[in-house]
């Protein structure tokens, strides 16, 4: 940790002014678009809701296109690009949700020998056997400056795909393990200004960086379960750490034996700690503190848009009580007495 001062994060756990006739248990994917509207990717109903800065309700699409909600991205000609890992597809929207592309085949997963009925001991991406081409199990995107889009394609395969603007592939990379260029769920993605691009390596606890070609560059280690990835206009990387409860282990490490909960870390563009916030073992509920933090995002004043998958990940499997499934999306601002 450097010496730099910390700024006050002031949370907001109730940003969001939801219509009483819309619902949803998760927040997947969060991002925001040049006018700082704010869009969330929800499950339990898997849809996109379009928010003010302030949190005001402006609209809802999507209700009955998606399986599975997973990540969100906004483009730089304001296109909205969502990410189905339900049904191994990129499906890239106008604001208002009239499909533009689609990247995958709907339903139709790629052969990686991924199977899902399997005892595993950490997670059923060790199941993957090969790499393949998109998508099984796709986890997020990231959008070039001309167009260019990433994709990370994570839970049932181990890969990166390079498409241009108009959907053509044109290069994919990465293998099963956990060597340089290996990965085991590639989670999050994020293109640098430098042209660096970061890949949130989850279940390696690393986050791995490479060049646009594929070519391995370094990596940062012993970053518990990157899931999410955004950038602030000062250049330093939000990172949102998924919960690993003490019975887990990653596939670098052992049963860990104590709760190590979800957190939120700014890290400068060397990978150097400089902020870490929301990690509580005993009040995960508490506002300013996550439960399964899985996407973050930034707006133009550099508010942290935190969206958490609290059903899937807590409820669901009996980690957390149902009175904590409100705890979905925050928003986290710098006091202004601070700068």
């Amino acid at each position: 940790m450097t010496d730099l001062k910390r700024p006050a994060w002031i949370a907001d756990l109730h940003w969001e002014q939801r219509p009483a006739d819309i619902s949803h248990r998760d927040v997947a994917g969060v991002a925001v678009d040049a006018s700082d509207q704010v869009y969330l990717f929800t499950r339990f109903d898997h849809q996109v809701l379009v928010y003010t800065s302030a949190g005001k309700f402006v609209r809802a699409w999507g209700a009955g296109i998606f399986t599975n909600a997973h990540s969100i991205r906004i483009g730089p000609d304001g296109a909205v690009y969502c990410v189905d890992n339900g049904d191994h597809s990129v499906r890239k929207f106008t604001p208002d949700g009239e499909l533009l592309l689609t990247l995958g085949v709907p339903g139709a997963p790629s052969d990686t020998g991924y199977r899902a009925d399997l005892p595993v001991r950490i997670h059923n991406v060790e199941t993957v056997t090969r790499p393949a081409g998109p998508f099984n199990g796709c986890t997020d995107i990231a959008i070039a400056p001309g167009g260019d889009i990433f994709v990370s394609d994570g839970y049932g395969n181990c890969r990166i795909h390079h498409f241009s603007a108009s959907g053509t592939l044109l290069n994919s990379w990465g293998e099963v393990g956990s060597g340089p260029g290996e990965f085991r769920i590639p989670h999050g993605i994020c293109l640098l200004p430098d042209g660096r691009l970061l890949v949130a390596d989850r279940e390696n606890d690393r986050i791995q960086i490479f060049r646009t070609d594929g070519s391995y560059l370094g990596e940062w280690d012993d970053i518990q379960r990157p899931s999410g990835l955004a950038l602030t206009s000062r250049g330093e990387v939000v990172v949102a750490h998924l919960w690993r409860p003490a019975d887990n282990r990653s596939f670098v490490s052992d049963t860990i034996g104590t709760d190590e909960p979800g957190r939120i870390s700014l890290l400068s563009l060397s990978g150097e700690l400089l902020d870490q916030w929301g990690a509580s073992a005993d009040d995960k509920a508490a506002e300013g503190n996550v439960i399964a933090p899985h996407f973050v995002t930034v707006d133009s004043t550099d508010s942290i848009y935190v969206g958490e998958v609290t059903y899937t990940y807590g409820v669901k499997l009996g980690r957390v009580p149902e009175d904590h499934a409100p705890h979905q999306i925050q928003k986290f601002t710098v006091s202004p007495t601070e700068g």
